[in-house]
């Protein structure tokens, strides 16, 4: 498919190299002059691994960890206050907070310590996170004797995987985005960001799940399933990821052959499975994850316009303090941007993504009321490519959305980085 302006002629064929010709557009990523990428491998060969535009994106990527860096140091002089975990510190201790803890706990002591009896994470609710991120977290802190320090590791590397992959994916969609560089400043400078960097789950799920749809787009399903079985070990929006890539499968598999493949589809779901088999050896309940969830965040089922209601009222009734209602007044917001998304996939019948999307929706927008919908934005990769996509067409919106973007993202990093995260 050409991306040159209307009334501009490609240049003539004795230009062009055979594998331009018989490579199909979809599915060769278009790269600067000089690159060496190949669409033979799924993520290029090692040698070139590093492409021209890689080496951008990871560039950036570095600059906007820096000034993270920097707001976390300002924020630890600015705002005092104690820390969440005698591990920490206190230059890493801003980084340790909230569901951080949860993760420490239970790479450090397990689901159920020994000494502490077999429901003791009744309490704060440990069944609730999956195991992925914990295994690594005590694997990685083998290495690095803070566990802080591990958890910061783990999401910078994985960030940067996870970036690069994106980059990748904004390609195959948006050619005009020859480096993928758009779509990631506005991935990197969404407002919930400072999630990447800090140990939460966020980053090492997206160096799972990008790389797994990269893989899928390419028709590569056993890597592509084999990626969403990790992912799913660290969140259950792996599910979601799984169901996505089986509607890409169904809408792309032609010939016999193809179908050969359908049996990785399975593969994702043997994480959860275990995972609940596990709880249920320990607990009798086959859904302790689900039930922890429900004890600990309200998130029971209830009809989506009960949710809605719920959450509007909690945003605006005035019963909850200032802190308290903005959270859930950003809720909404999310809740409004994702539906708008799903609504415009399916209008460009981009069914897989806007199942992906959709499922997520469904599973937190129908708790008592939301929770934690502006952090699941960074796991919707349609939304930072289409972002990226509109500002090409109209070159004034990225210039009025940074404008807007980075004072929220600087606020809700200062919101986290001090203490004051979820009012």
């Amino acid at each position: 498919m050409s991306i040159l302006p209307p009334g501009l002629r490609p240049a003539p064929p004795r230009l062009e190299s055979p594998e331009s010709r018989t490579v199909p557009s979809e599915r060769r990523a278009v790269v600067p002059s000089g690159s060496r990428e190949r669409r033979a491998a799924p993520f290029g060969r090692a040698s070139a691994w590093l492409s021209p535009a890689d080496r951008q994106v990871l560039g950036l990527y570095l600059l906007t960890r820096i000034s993270l860096w920097v707001t976390a140091h300002g924020a630890r002089w600015l705002f005092p206050r104690g820390s969440d975990t005698r591990d920490a510190g206190p230059v890493l201790a801003p980084f340790q907070r909230w569901d951080a803890n949860h993760y420490l706990h239970i790479a450090r002591d397990g689901y159920f310590p020994a000494d502490a009896g077999p429901w003791v994470s009744g309490w704060d609710n440990r069944e609730a996170f999956f195991p992925g991120f914990p295994l690594l977290l005590r694997a990685v802190h083998t290495v690095v004797p803070s566990w802080t320090g591990a958890g910061l590791l783990i999401s910078f590397v994985a960030g940067a995987v996870a970036v690069l992959a994106l980059a990748r994916i904004a390609r195959s969609y948006v050619p005009a985005d020859v480096d993928g560089r758009r779509t990631v400043l506005f991935f990197l400078l969404s407002p919930c960001a400072v999630f990447l960097a800090v140990g939460y789950t966020d980053a090492l799920f997206l160096a799972f799940a990008l790389p797994a749809w990269l893989a899928a787009r390419r028709h590569h399903w056993a890597l592509a399933c084999a990626l969403t079985a990790l992912a799913t070990t660290v969140r259950v929006s792996g599910l979601f990821l799984a169901a996505a890539i089986a509607v890409l499968f169904a809408l792309s598999a032609r010939s016999q052959q193809a179908w050969r493949s359908v049996g990785w589809l399975a593969l994702p779901a043997l994480p959860p499975a275990a995972y609940s088999w596990y709880l249920h050896g320990r607990t009798g309940d086959w859904m302790a994850w689900k039930h922890a969830q429900e004890r600990g965040w309200y998130r029971e089922f209830h009809a989506p316009w009960e949710a809605w209601a719920n959450t509007w009222n909690a945003a605006f009734d005035g019963v909850h303090t200032t802190g308290y209602a903005a959270m859930f007044q950003a809720e909404l917001a999310a809740m409004a941007v994702g539906l708008a998304l799903v609504a415009l996939l399916v209008r460009r019948r981009r069914w897989p993504e806007a199942v992906y999307v959709a499922l997520s929706l469904w599973a937190l927008g129908t708790s008592y009321w939301y929770t934690s919908i502006p952090r699941a934005t960074l796991l919707w990769w349609p939304l930072w490519i289409g972002l990226a996509a509109l500002s090409l067409r109209r070159p004034w919106f990225r210039t009025a959305h940074l404008c807007v973007a980075v004072p929220v993202t600087a606020l809700v990093a200062l919101a986290f980085l001090t203490g004051r995260w979820a009012g």
